[in-house]
């Protein structure tokens, strides 16, 4: 695809901390300042300035009263780091490597859905500034561009598919199989969101983008769905009815009945790859996906859009990890807005840490280019901090150079 291009070879780490230094030579030689704020705690205000109110109150509101999106930062305020001096950390390496796969960095772009409603660059831009980055994107089926559309944006950067599981098997089947020929390598199941939350951000304006075929686009793309629609309907096609085929798709992603676990049979059989389950709260939970087979967990609350009242993602980590750390991959997902809480995390145990909100943020400032520079922000910050630290590698990253501390004049800080 133009204007793509394709990762270099890993044959060395990236110096993601080089983009400091770019800055202040932009800045300083040309007179160029940033277009995204590299301040997180002015990020989402920055991109409320370019939304409009319901883009806007889509991604940054939350469940309830957000309470758990206020336990997700708190929980991070409650660790500190413990740097270590004199350590051979000039030259950081972020390379992890993942169900056999090399990553060159513990990034991953997590799965948001209906990414036209913050910028016409939407999902297309986004995975090809991943594929740039050298950071694998996870493509939500809630998405406003078809599986194959990605993929090609993608290039050969890493992918991995995203699924709301639908209540029809015919089109789960369908929708596997559209992402294995389109080459995402892993399947990452959300089980969390198989009925749509009470979000009153989204209810004051009565705006669901889904009822008017925003984010719909992975169903109306699928020869499975779109068979049934028409069979169902009088022989009618998806574009000649939007919103019956939008209630259509809804009420079998979003159904509100939810699957359980001897059902994940059906996709380990038609899965060839990796399967990961997204929104492990529980440390019985975790054991029980271990049981059953699957390749890895997403310790996450979907970014406290779920369930309010929930406890903080990263409260729960540590005891996850110990349960099942040794024997499955665990990634985290929830509440991540800096380098350093990417360090947190990978100090309690994760392998890899998605990023959500702050991409978003980018996309909604300045397109595909204000996506990348948010995530590079965080690549930054992150390779900077770790040789502040004392940590070369990601290896690196443990218990011994964090420490709970709670401070009671502690806040909760960029939602």
């Amino acid at each position: 695809m133009p204007g793509v291009q394709e990762p270099p070879e890993a044959e060395a780490p990236r110096k993601y901390g080089a983009y400091q230094a770019q800055i202040y030579a932009d800045g300083l030689l040309r007179n160029i300042l940033p277009t995204v704020t590299t301040d997180p705690n002015k990020l989402e205000e920055q991109a409320k300035k370019a939304l409009g109110s319901r883009s806007y109150n889509y991604v940054a509101g939350g469940a309830g009263e957000r309470a758990t999106m206020d336990a997700n930062r708190l929980a991070f305020r409650q660790w500190k780091m413990i740097p270590r001096m004199l350590r051979p950390t000039t030259h950081r390496d972020l390379r992890i490597e993942i169900f056999g796969e090399v990553y060159d960095s513990p990034l991953f772009v997590a799965p948001v859905g209906v990414q036209t409603i913050f910028h016409q660059d939407k999902e297309l831009g986004v995975a090809e500034i991943a594929t740039e980055l050298g950071v694998p994107y996870i493509l939500s089926t809630a998405s406003s561009s078809s599986i194959e559309d990605v993929a090609k944006a993608s290039g050969n950067g890493h992918r991995w598919f995203q699924l709301y599981w639908p209540q029809d098997d015919r089109i789960t089947l369908s929708l596997l199989d559209r992402a294995k020929k389109a080459g995402y390598k892993v399947l990452v199941v959300t089980l969390d969101t198989w009925a749509l939350s009470w979000r009153p951000w989204d209810l004051d304006n009565a705006y669901v983008p889904f009822a008017s075929g925003i984010g719909d686009q992975t169903g109306f793309s699928d020869p499975a769905f779109r068979a049934i629609f028409k069979e169902d309907n009088d022989g009618k096609e998806v574009e000649e009815d939007v919103f019956g085929a939008s209630r259509a798709w809804e009420a079998d992603v979003f159904s509100g009945a939810a699957h359980t676990w001897d059902q994940l049979e059906l996709l380990k059989k038609n899965w060839e790859g990796p399967i990961v389950l997204k929104g492990i709260q529980h440390v019985e939970d975790a054991k029980k996906a271990l049981e059953v087979g699957v390749q890895g967990i997403v310790v996450s609350n979907h970014g406290g859009r779920q369930l309010d009242g929930a406890i903080g993602s990263l409260e729960v980590l540590p005891e996850i990890v110990e349960a099942v750390g040794n024997k499955m991959t665990v990634l985290f997902d929830s509440g991540v807005r800096t380098g350093v809480d990417v360090i947190k995390a990978l100090c309690l145990g994760a392998k890899g840490v998605l990023i959500g909100r702050p991409f978003v943020y980018g996309l909604a400032i300045g397109g595909k280019n204000g996506a990348k520079s948010a995530l590079k922000n965080i690549l930054a910050d992150l390779d900077n901090s770790m040789g502040l630290a004392g940590i070369r590698t990601v290896k690196d990253c443990d218990r011994s150079m964090i420490r709970r501390v709670q401070y009671g004049g502690d806040t909760n800080s960029s939602n």
